[in-house]
């Protein structure tokens, strides 16, 4: 029987999608959009930063944050690929030991998956950091700058120079965007070589050296209760198995309708994260590009981090257990 919804019928390359409830407001504080930002106003973003979007996600198990009600209704984490997905809809089978279960994720190959995703109320996209030919081998290591309750954004921008510097000096090219709230993020494509334990691993030790040069602003303490709330901590877990984080280009699930953005390093500085929404991203898009759009041309060898590692850990340093979902 057809729905009796109001519904749009959206073209995205060679699909046609049909958007259900175009005019249901998502984003009530959404700057320039008269009486907030609508559905077809999400679907409108992600089609503006089409090639962004589909780099970011491409080829990797992604887990949705959807809204069915919109922000003011529940949000819902979902690992499975929602029910009702068209035949060209792409997906890869994950085994979850914790479980004991499998889950067939989306796998965007092609922006029409990011928009039937949109069209079942997804906002958030967070994809994994390993691809589709091998899930337990990463290619991209994940630096979350993660402030504190009391950290201020000041000190994000200056540990991100920090962050920066020891980058260069390790000849890692790193790509920094926001987070969408109130920290940065900066991926690093490597090689997939290692499983993810390695790769937390060297996380962690590229961690601690950032904390060496700046001890004042940066922890790399375990666990929250035990951090300074003035503090930013620099998540090496982000690097654990089945730990996502939204991705370049993402609308993030909070009334002014942020999203995380790509910037060059030359902006960090000044950059002032509340700036980036799905009203201005496309014409930003539209100016600079995708700022990440060459980063698998850039590929890091993980060997330094872990003679770092071993290093540490000769030292005395323990390397952290993996925290399971509680300690997210």
């Amino acid at each position: 029987m057809p729905s009796s919804s109001p519904s749009v019928e959206i073209e995205v390359d060679n699909r046609v999608i049909r958007v259900s409830n175009p005019d249901r407001v998502y984003f009530p504080d959404c700057a320039g959009f008269a009486g907030g930002a609508t559905k077809l106003d999400l679907v409108d973003y992600y089609l503006a930063v089409g090639p962004g979007i589909v780099n970011a996600l491409y080829d990797r198990p992604c887990m949705l944050h959807r809204f069915p009600k919109g922000m003011t209704g529940p949000k819902v984490h979902q690992k499975r690929l929602p029910a009702g997905a068209p035949d060209w809809v792409e997906t890869v089978r994950l085994f979850f030991p914790r479980w004991g279960r499998t889950a067939d994720e989306l796998c965007v190959t092609e922006l029409g998956a990011v928009i039937w995703a949109v069209q079942m109320s997804t906002v958030e996209f967070h994809p994994w950091n390993s691809r589709r030919p091998d899930t337990e081998k990463p290619d991209e290591w994940r630096i979350d700058l993660d402030p504190g309750p009391e950290c201020p954004f000041s000190t994000v921008q200056r540990v991100a120079g920090v962050v920066h510097e020891v980058l260069d000096e390790l000849g890692a090219t790193g790509f920094p965007k926001t987070s969408g709230g109130k920290g940065l993020h900066v991926y690093v494509r490597i090689r997939p070589d290692h499983g993810f334990g390695d790769v937390r691993r060297a996380a962690l030790a590229f961690a601690r050296e950032v904390e060496r040069r700046a001890p004042d602003d940066v922890t790399t303490t375990w666990w929250r209760k035990d951090r300074d709330p003035a503090q930013l901590f620099v998540d090496y877990n982000q690097n654990t198995r089945d730990h996502t984080i939204a991705a370049a280009y993402s609308v993030r699930g909070v009334p002014d309708a942020r999203v995380s953005t790509p910037v060059r390093w030359d902006e960090v500085p000044d950059v002032d994260p509340r700036d980036f929404t799905i009203a201005t991203v496309p014409t930003r898009f539209a100016r600079l590009g995708d700022l990440h759009a060459d980063i698998d041309d850039h590929v890091f060898d993980l060997a330094p981090l872990l003679a770092w590692a071993e290093r540490d850990e000769r030292e005395g340093k323990d390397t952290p257990p993996e925290p399971d979902a509680a300690d997210r």
